[in-house]
Parts: C-alpha cells; sequence; structure tokens
C-alpha cells in the first residue's frame, strides 16, 4: 500500500480553497474540496478549527463517498443503538463499490 498524500505532496493551497465550516468557535469542522492535478479526481481536506498544529486530512472522493454513507445510515451513532454485541447496526448495508460519480 503506498502512502497517503499530504496536501504539500498534493502541492494544494490551503490559503486559496473554499472552506466549508460545521459550526462555530474552535472544535468545528471545516471541509474543502480540491482538485487534483490534471483533472484527476477530486480531494477531499477536513481540519478542525482551533488546531494549534493546523493538522489537515486528505481524503479521496471513494473514501469521503464511504464516510457520508456510514453516517447517513447511521455507523457512527451512539452506543446507546448500536444493534448488538458486535458493535454492527442491522441493515447498514455494504459501503459503496468505487468512485462516486460527479
Amino acid at each position: 500500500m503506498s502512502k497517503k498524500p499530504s496536501v504539500q505532496d498534493l502541492g494544494i493551497e490551503v490559503d486559496a480553497q473554499q472552506w466549508r465550516r460545521s459550526g462555530d468557535g474552535e472544535g468545528s469542522i471545516e471541509i474543502a474540496f480540491a482538485p487534483g492535478a490534471g483533472g484527476a479526481a477530486e480531494w477531499v481536506l477536513m481540519r478542525v478549527t482551533g488546531d494549534p498544529d493546523g493538522r489537515i486530512l486528505v481524503y479521496d472522493r471513494h473514501e469521503w463517498e464511504c464516510f457520508l454513507h456510514g453516517a447517513r445510515g447511521g455507523e457512527f451513532d451512539d452506543g446507546t443503538n448500536d444493534g448488538g454485541p458486535d458493535g454492527v447496526r442491522p441493515g447498514s448495508g455494504a459501503l459503496p463499490s468505487g468512485p462516486a460519480s460527479t
């Protein structure tokens, strides 16, 4: 498995991105969608406001679609409705099989 690229590896200008924020204040999540080089697949950038280290996570479009699928299906809901001792919710469905078309 190859190393996941960083913002620096991809040559993305962080300050030039249009960041979307989940809420107000420190600890809010910010997301930006950055185009890949030469028309390659889009990258999803995620950061937390107030992070003193300024860390930015990079996801490819497929990883982002899988996250959204899980969130919409309740995969990240609290433990009170986990569905069973193994933590798997019944009927949560399978993850998407490939990148979503845009």
